[in-house]
């Protein structure tokens, strides 16, 4: 009982401590609603995490490793947004909003090297958006994702039928997407891929392959369909 506490434990804060500490303020300031829960929490937050300036940070936002959280000056995290930093950190960028109930999580137990979620400023992630970072995801300034998006750099190796393929280990290539990308509704981007500047996903896309700049990319998996400003194809008549 006491060693899976202690994994627990682990599991939630870089110490027991932190752990006390963590679980202590969120639970006294982390549900007073309106602006002055906003403003108590931009203050009392200062104590479990990294704030640039004063950052808005709603109710029941869930905090994990809250001591390897950066946000930027006005950047604001929506009602159930939950981040797992753990380890190699998360760093949301001045002026970023992450709406609600998306969820950032790095849970790197496996001391992946370059594991960790970085995003620029002034970008927007979805509602609901699911970021898995154990691989690394880096993410450029003036981003947007549509609801429903996930970025997914992680994945299992399944390649021998004779064993279980969480006996097999994973890939944790990373993820790279560059300034001025539009990612639209329910789209997926693989482990592995970048996405050049300026290129539009398509909705429900899956991105399995790199991205050129300033492309339209949809479908599954993901193709050029055009260059951004060239003309979209007409419909066949009758």
């Amino acid at each position: 009982m006491i060693a899976r506490l202690r994994l627990y434990v682990s599991r939630q804060a870089s110490s027991p401590g932190r752990y006390l500490l963590e679980s202590a303020v969120t639970s006294l300031i982390g549900r007073i609603p309106t602006v002055l829960g906003l403003g108590l929490r931009a203050v009392a937050y200062r104590l479990i995490l990294r704030m640039d300036g004063v950052a808005g940070i709603e109710t029941g936002v869930r905090l994990r490793f809250a001591d390897q959280i950066r946000l930027g000056a006005s950047s604001f995290l929506d009602e159930g947004v939950y981040l797992h930093a753990c380890p190699g950190g998360i760093e949301i960028g001045p002026r970023t909003i992450v709406m609600h109930h998306a969820v950032l999580h790095v849970y790197n137990f496996r001391g992946l090297p370059h594991a960790g979620i970085r995003v620029g400023a002034d970008s927007l992630i979805g509602e609901f958006n699911v970021l898995r970072g154990q691989g690394g995801i880096h993410i450029g300034d003036r981003v947007y994702f549509a609801p429903l998006v996930q970025v997914l750099a992680v994945d299992h190796v399944f390649d021998d039928p004779a064993r279980p393929f969480v006996e097999q280990g994973i890939t944790a290539d990373g993820i790279t997407i560059e300034d001025d990308v539009w990612v639209g509704a329910g789209a997926i981007i693989t482990d592995g891929v970048t996405i050049g500047r300026g290129a539009v996903v398509a909705a429900g896309a899956v991105v399995a392959a790199d991205v050129p700049p300033c492309t339209v990319v949809g479908g599954v998996p993901a193709r050029v369909l055009r260059r951004v400003g060239a003309r979209a194809p007409r419909a066949a008549a009758g």
